[in-house]
């Protein structure tokens, strides 16, 4: 299995898009990555905004963002409240400063415009939020998957196939 050996953090909070959290990790997993759910309380369960539960393996201050080897941000409601955690733009800018892939899809953007991570960068997103992405810096198109060096960004459930082919390839070259 091409990502055996491979870890990463699928951060989760309330009212996360339930596809763009679970399609992205049951595909890493079937590959063979280990995907923890983390949260701000471990052992906590989340509620997506369809009724699907996520259950986090960690809180965002059990772990250590240089034991992974990646990390996912999910779209729905969830991510305008994971950008207020500073250990979750610490992790995401973490990733950034080591080149580790970046996955985020449809409002997740939200949290990399909280961490800074933007400039210069080509990026999509639910075009909802492109005024807030571009105002960040980053250089917004109206594509089902952008990869720009290790951010993999995506526009919405429909673009989840090749959102997390290209990350899933990202991470299997890293």
């Amino acid at each position: 299995m091409r990502l055996e050996n491979k870890k990463v953090i699928a951060l989760v909070d309330e009212d996360f898009e339930d596809l763009e959290l679970w399609y992205p990790i049951l595909r890493l997993r079937e590959e063979g990555a280990t995907v923890d759910l983390v949260g701000k309380e471990a052992n906590q369960k989340y509620i997506g905004k369809y009724g699907v539960p996520a259950n986090s393996d960690y809180a965002f201050s059990d772990i250590n963002a240089e034991d992974y080897d990646g990390i996912l941000v999910p779209g729905g409601w969830a991510p305008d409240k994971l950008r207020r955690f500073p250990e979750v733009l610490e992790m995401v800018r973490y990733m950034d400063q080591a080149k580790k892939p970046i996955g985020q899809i449809c409002h997740a953007g939200w949290v990399l415009v909280s961490a800074g991570i933007l400039r210069g960068k080509k990026v999509t997103s639910t075009p909802g939020i492109k005024d807030d992405m571009t105002n960040a810096g980053g250089l917004w198109s109206d594509e089902p998957v952008v990869t720009d060096g290790h951010i993999i960004s995506s526009r919405r459930p429909p673009d989840l196939p090749p959102y997390v082919k290209a990350y899933a390839d990202f991470l299997a070259n890293q």
